[in-house]
């Protein structure tokens, strides 16, 4: 089916370089239309096959009132032109619409789903390895329609630059050859008509460039506002502040209204300017074609190819002035989603980086430093070594570096100094992909993904049958409540979906969630981050068995401020300001009397913290 074969000749999924995306507008255009050059390439050469049919039309309508002026008869008129007639008959009927058809099935079964489609991925595959820093200093509403509104805004001011730019361009260069062929002064109005129209682009186009850019972004900070305040809709319920979350969005509308307004300002000054001066055009041409005419230098078939021109080309360039204003408002709101898109990650794989061989699970940190790239310290010269097998504690109060710590591990943050090694390799050599496998997570904020129980367990091993599932449900005291979900759309346990962020969940079932993900994963390195902070106690207990099971045999790293969580481990490690300042048992750590001592006392005995603690 022709369909298909058009559809065919863009693959949106084909492997593309991983590099960075170019940060000038002319590169990064560049960059995702090189590989459909040769489709351009034809678009070209059908607008100058369709300009040459239309101006040929024009021309023929001037030789054939030229004609029928100088027949003797409708007879010989007939007998005379009959083949130049079949000819222009075909071209109108056959030629005209064949590469018509051509063109359209370019642009609308080639380009417009395939590149669109080709960009949102490479795009969306870019951004989704930048680093965890980057999701954090911005709206994710902002992000996500910087990059949807990108594809499209690209392709459709490509399409139209080849496709308006081009055709008036070649339209124009032929009508002239046309006028000049008649009568060179024919030419005069024409070119008067085209070095004002430049001019007048000249003026307005920049203006134009610059508010459009100015209205894409207001219209990316609202997308962001509106995005966070649906994200967080049960904590504008909760705080009873819809007044002041209306206010805040009304804010970012009145931004966007009013640069839109100074955008359309422009556009109708520009579309005034631009038909009072077609109007010139319109009047001169003929004006000077009959008055040709009258000193016997043009035909009537001249002054009526003329006439027809002119109309047409005012016509177009009314049409060129809408292609403009959409080209720049589309190339505003590229230059808006270059923002987004062409960013550099911070944390990359070396070239020659390898994976990850975690055979036993020793973990050493040696002398790390780690400042959010703030000169303040958060880990400051911290060294300190896991054995294979072994499960450690971090205590300490907030702020102290225990998660960031976690979060460096994992390699979300590149260090400042110092390494980081697992069974004597450098993480920053090995991928991060390996690295991130070989460690089994439960974080504090279990969010999950808005899709089926069963897709998010599977995330912790994608091969899983319903048998290892189960048993993974049943060990983290999940199996329960799993059975018995319903969503709203009827689907039931395993296919039931959660939410946003689980969002249909307790805490404690998403928490029951996360823990069965990272059994079915049984990672050699556990980290956990206030694993069972969601859970209540009865729950708490029955599920700290299935941790201790889980953790046998692995190296863990545990995190928590209720110290009750932890006290069994081997080896509790007491951080403050981000350093180690204790370390040992915690019958060690309780009879040495320091910050753990204390730290413990306040949970046993429930008083407040003196103002020096």
């Amino acid at each position: 089916m022709i369909f298909r074969w058009f559809e065919r000749l863009v693959d949106p999924f084909v492997d593309g370089s991983d590099e960075m995306p170019p940060q000038t507008l002319a590169a990064f255009y560049a960059h995702y239309l090189r590989p459909i050059a040769p489709i351009l390439a034809a678009l070209l050469a059908l607008g100058l096959a369709v300009a040459l049919i239309e101006v040929l039309l024009f021309d023929f309508l001037s030789t054939l009132i030229d004609w029928t002026q100088a027949a003797a008869s409708p007879e010989a008129f007939f007998d005379e032109h009959a083949g130049a007639l079949a000819a222009m008959a075909v071209t109108a009927l056959l030629l005209r619409p064949l590469f018509n058809a051509l063109h359209d099935l370019l642009v609308h079964q080639a380009i417009e789903p395939g590149l669109t489609a080709r960009m949102l991925w490479q795009q969306h595959r870019y951004v989704l390895q930048q680093s965890l820093s980057f999701f954090q200093n911005d709206f994710a509403g902002r992000i996500a329609t910087r990059i949807l509104q990108t594809a499209p805004a690209l392709r459709e001011s490509a399409v139209q630059i080849v496709d308006a730019i081009w055709y008036i361009l070649v339209y124009v260069s032929l009508a002239g050859l046309l006028f000049v062929q008649a009568n060179g002064w024919l030419l005069m109005p024409l070119l008067l008509w085209v070095a004002g129209y430049l001019l007048l682009l000249r003026v307005f186009v920049p203006r134009l460039e610059a508010r459009s850019a100015a209205a894409s972004e207001s219209r990316s900070k609202l997308g962001g506002r509106v995005v966070d305040g649906y994200s967080n809709a049960l904590t504008l319920k909760l705080f009873a502040h819809t007044e002041r979350e209306q206010a805040y969005a009304r804010e970012a509308i009145a931004e966007f209204r009013d640069d839109t307004r100074r955008m359309t300002r422009t556009v109708t000054t520009m579309d005034v300017a631009m038909t009072v001066h077609s109007g010139l055009l319109i009047v001169g041409t003929p004006a000077l074609a009959l008055w040709l005419w009258s000193r016997g230098l043009v035909s009537t078939g001249d002054i009526a190819l003329a006439t027809g021109l002119v109309i047409r080309i005012v016509n177009m360039s009314d049409w060129i002035l809408w292609t403009v204003t959409g080209i720049f408002e589309n190339i505003g709101t590229v230059h808006d989603g270059m923002r987004a898109i062409s960013q550099p990650r911070q944390v990359t794989d070396r070239a020659d980086a390898m994976p990850l061989r975690a055979e036993r699970g020793e973990i050493r940190f040696d002398d790390i430093r780690f400042h959010y790239g703030r000169r303040g310290g958060v880990i400051e010269g911290l060294s300190l070594s896991v054995r294979a097998g072994e499960r450690i504690g971090l205590v300490g109060p907030s702020g102290a570096g225990k998660t960031t710590l976690g979060n460096l591990l994992l390699r979300l943050h590149d260090l400042e100094g110092g390494r980081i090694l697992i069974d004597g390799q450098d993480i920053a050599a090995v991928t991060q992909q390996s690295l991130r496998r070989q460690i089994g997570v439960v974080t504090q904020d279990s969010s999950l993904l808005h899709r089926s129980i069963r897709d998010n367990l599977l995330y912790g091993r994608p091969d899983a049958d319903d048998a290892a599932i189960a048993e993974a449900l049943r060990r983290a005291q999940a199996d329960g409540f799993v059975h018995a979900l319903v969503d709203g759309e009827g689907r039931r346990g395993l296919d039931a979906h959660v939410g946003e962020r689980g969002v249909k969940l307790s805490g404690g079932q998403r928490q029951r969630i996360a823990i069965a993900r990272v059994l079915l994963k049984n990672a050699p390195i556990l980290l956990l981050d206030e694993a069972t902070s969601a859970l209540d106690s009865e729950i708490e207990a029955a599920i700290q068995a299935s941790l201790d099971e889980l953790m046998h045999g692995k190296t863990v790293i545990a995190i928590a401020h209720r110290l009750s969580t932890i006290a069994r481990l081997d080896r509790l490690v007491v951080l403050q300001q981000g350093r180690i300042v204790e370390a040992g048992t915690h019958a060690e750590l309780l009879e040495a009397g320091g910050l753990y001592a204390r730290l413990w006392n306040r949970q046993v005995g429930g008083f407040m913290p003196t103002a020096t603690e």
